[in-house]
């Protein structure tokens, strides 16, 4: 029997009607703009902060039924929390940086109207209960937060955001293989944890239909194959849109993969299959390739874009040894990356915008005249490389301890080594960066020193991000249960 908790409707309808209202309002004062996108985030939150404190037994609502079994359904679980609540608080420290960066971009109204309408989407899959309506907000996101790519409309953003609305309408079509297929079964493509197919002796079909689901939802995850949407996008969206794409947006694309193979197929199913053991081998080569072409990347923001696509394979390593370890290790950097990843763009957004160097080899000297942002750069590159006691080393630990736990041939071992290589890679990409622009060399002319900081509306974001990657490191007991609490359902 379904409960008719119409509250789980704030999160989602109110950025969305809020978003597309900002429109036609016509704001005179920009700042009065700000505050209205300011106050409808920050009641965002709070909903969705106070829908986490409610039991899950009295969280599912059902809407409506399309046809049989195509039901918009909402059943928000402890996986949902975690999700919702990500996304909600990232959504407003990245408003708040954009607040500032934005004010020499146009049409910054119609940026802010989308970014509001990809939150309460967002909030819409986090609270998905059945395979239909994840699927039919997913392919919203992809359709709403197109736009902020291509905000600029120069010919390179255009042609960026065609190419990431490409990649993800592909991966969409691998997905609906596997709903149209799981669908036909005829067991409910409700989310149960361990699965509702029947896992013994799966057919080929059977087999076929889930790995392309892991493929199509890796897609937004930027798995190779499907990760060349990531370096050419973030280059030219605007820095807060980055931060989000790579923050959040990619971990749509995790929780895809979560509840298809978790949720519905079951481990089971592909436990020892040809599936797992390609989807071990393609995470393996996109953390290892990922880290490559960030080192060896000039470019700023597609340095970041290519450390993404290394990182989030770390989540789905995890999650493809199918060990509840490396499951906690897995859930855990979806939460640590998102924090770092979010600040590292902002970041590059301060610097791009108060100094307007965009590549690597312009940075020293930019820790004199930007210390807290590079302060903040730092802490957080330190974080992602996961050197005890931030946040990353314990999920980055719990990464390695699954793998090796796992006992599946070649791969226990390959990607623990995989994952160090990809940590002192990730060193020499971030902080490399760190370190000349704080110890720029004697040719660097210190007459010409000017404090270019941005204002607190970009650092507040990134001091509140920063603290937590390094606190959540230092004490992660609390979270580490809830997220253990889960793996212990579905494994």
């Amino acid at each position: 029997m379904y409960v008719n908790n119409y509250f789980l409707l704030l999160p989602v309808l109110l950025p969305i009607i809020a978003g597309v209202l900002l429109v036609f309002l016509k704001f005179k004062k920009r700042e009065s703009m700000l505050t209205y996108v300011f106050i409808v985030l920050a009641i965002d939150l709070a909903s969705v902060i106070w829908i986490a404190c409610q039991p899950e037994s009295s969280l599912e609502l059902s809407l409506f039924m399309i046809a049989k079994g195509l039901h918009v359904y909402f059943h928000v679980d402890m996986l949902s929390k975690i999700f919702a609540l990500l996304v909600a608080f990232v959504w407003l420290m990245a408003a708040m940086a954009a607040f500032e960066y934005m004010g020499h971009e146009k049409n910054e109204e119609y940026f802010f109207c989308f970014y509001m309408i990809v939150g309460g989407v967002l909030s819409a899959l986090c609270f998905s209960g059945n395979l239909f309506t994840m699927y039919v907000f997913y392919e919203l996101m992809t359709l709403t937060s197109m736009p902020m790519v291509m905000h600029s409309l120069s010919h390179e953003a255009i042609m960026a955001g065609l190419k990431y609305l490409f990649y993800s309408v592909a991966g969409a079509f691998m997905v609906l293989f596997g709903f149209f297929y799981f669908a036909a079964e005829g067991n409910g493509l409700y989310f149960t944890p361990g699965g509702v197919l029947d896992t013994t002796n799966p057919s080929g079909v059977m087999l076929l239909a889930v790995f392309l689901m892991i493929l199509g939802f890796g897609t937004k995850a930027g798995m190779f194959p499907m990760h060349g949407w990531l370096p050419t996008a973030h280059p030219v969206a605007p820095a807060p849109a980055s931060a989000v794409l790579s923050g959040i947006i990619t971990k749509a694309g995790v929780l895809g993969i979560i509840r298809s193979v978790y949720y519905i197929a079951g481990p089971e199913m592909i436990r020892g299959t040809w599936v797992q053991y390609l989807w071990i081998a393609l995470t393996i080569l996109t953390v290892f390739m990922g880290s490559m072409l960030a080192y060896k990347e000039n470019v700023l923001k597609k340095r970041l874009a290519y450390s993404t696509v290394s990182q989030v394979s770390y989540v789905l390593f995890g999650l493809s040894v199918l060990h509840p370890v490396a499951f906690v290790g897995a859930i855990m950097h979806v939460i640590f990356h998102s924090l770092v990843k979010n600040t590292l763009f902002i970041s590059a957004g301060a610097i791009i915008y108060k100094t307007g160097r965009t590549k690597v080899n312009e940075l020293p000297g930019i820790g004199k005249e930007m210390p807290v942002t590079m302060w903040c750069f730092t802490l957080v590159s330190l974080t992602l490389v996961g050197i005890p006691p931030t946040s990353a080393f314990v999920s980055k630990w719990y990464l390695a301890t699954g793998a090796l736990a796992s006992e599946i041939p070649v791969a226990s071992w390959l990607g623990p080594v995989v994952l160090l290589i990809s940590a002192l890679l990730t060193a020499g990409y971030l902080l490399t960066i760190s370190i000349k622009g704080f110890l720029p060399g004697a040719d660097y002319d210190y007459s010409k020193l000017v404090n270019k900081e941005p204002t607190w509306l970009m650092l507040l974001p990134m001091i509140v991000m920063t603290a937590l990657a390094v606190i959540l490191g230092i004490w992660p007991g609390g979270l580490m249960n809830l997220i253990t609490d889960i793996a212990s359902a579905v494994l």
